[in-house]
């Protein structure tokens, strides 16, 4: 089987970081493949270390007149079984195989998106059973749609010192990861906190709202309990630090980073948006508050800390239900079932 893989992502991303785990879980398995990405030295440098040596291309918008034809270059050279595309521009990019016997075009969808740049390819893959019921609800034959969830991986360094980031080691500390967007809604996370004054949180990312939540911080009077701790690629020793994780999302379609957490074993708060609310469902590996309620919120996180037995049993099934379906293993052994059997 010869697989060629195009991803035309952002710099940062839950797509695009589960792109990298994907291509270099194949390459451990030897599976043969090509690996073209979107310029970013970053992802390049990434895949290398990781055994893969991908091609980089502009995949720009409209006037980019190098990507299309480089691309179809390389698939007459390469003459691959499967082509796995990410991103609308990856997929706009790709066209559909003209020859009897061709490559097949696979489109892996994490959100909620408009089919227009996808409606040529010969599948769709969803991360989450929400986003394959959309993706047939636009009209996309249902047999040609497969649900194939992420993996995510257990934490491999051990927990960051608070001293760095000058945390009391006392204090029960709450991580949360992501984009500073508004989707994210760091913001409630931020009024929750002033609920919660023995609180300490750290928020990783970057993104636009960085400095509106900066401002909403300190006009909250948390600041001093805040670390803005901008975008890392330790995400394993923070969360290892942490006692409690939160997903305060307005919007989340998956939740890798309810995974994330599940995979270190920390117990989990999250608003209920599609993703974290299809993961935790019955409020046995997590407990699930109302979007846009930092109350409420904070409510869940207090009977947290109050109870850590509790806590701990959240944190143990958190992590059966990673071990069971979300391992590498686990999800890379669905892929290679699927690949064989549309060829």
């Amino acid at each position: 089987m010869r697989l060629l893989q195009a991803m035309a992502g952002a710099e940062v991303g839950g797509a695009e970081a589960f792109f990298v785990r994907l291509a270099i879980a194949f390459a451990n398995i030897n599976l043969e493949q090509r690996v073209i990405i979107r310029r970013d030295s970053v992802r390049a440098r990434a895949l290398r270390n990781g055994g893969v040596e991908p091609l980089e291309l502009p995949f720009g918008g409209r006037m980019d007149f190098r990507t299309r034809p480089a691309l179809q270059r390389e698939i007459e050279r390469y003459k691959p079984d499967i082509i796995l595309s990410w991103m609308s521009r990856a997929s706009w990019a790709t066209p559909k195989s003209e020859r009897p016997g061709g490559y097949k075009l696979i489109a892996r969808l994490g959100g909620y998106y408009d089919l227009k740049y996808y409606r040529h390819c010969d599948y769709l893959i969803g991360n989450t059973q929400e986003i394959v019921e959309h993706i047939a609800e636009q009209g996309f034959d249902r047999d040609r749609i497969v649900y194939l969830p992420n993996f995510v991986n257990p934490p491999q360094r051990p927990a960051i010192s608070r001293i760095g980031f000058d945390t009391p080691l006392d204090a029960p500390l709450l991580l949360a990861m992501g984009r500073l967007h508004e989707n994210k809604a760091f913001d409630v996370l931020l009024r929750a906190l002033a609920k919660l004054p023995d609180a300490w949180l750290w928020i990783a990312g970057e993104g636009p709202e960085a400095a509106n939540l900066s401002k909403l911080a300190t006009e909250l009077g948390v600041s001093d309990r805040v670390r803005f701790l901008g975008w890392r690629d330790d995400s394993d020793a923070l969360m290892q630090a942490c006692d409690i994780f939160v997903c305060p999302s307005r919007q989340e379609p998956l939740g890798n980073i309810v995974l994330e957490a599940w995979a270190a074993g920390k117990p989990v708060v999250a608003a209920a948006a599609a993703g974290p609310a299809s993961l935790i469902g019955d409020d046995a590996a997590g407990l699930l508050v109302p979007v846009d309620d930092p109350d409420e919120l904070a409510a869940g996180i207090r009977a947290l800390v109050a109870d850590p037995a509790n806590a701990a049993r959240l944190a143990v099934e958190g992590r059966r239900r990673f071990e069971e379906s979300y391992t590498e293993q686990a999800v890379v052994a669905q892929y290679q079932s699927f690949f064989e059997r549309v060829i």
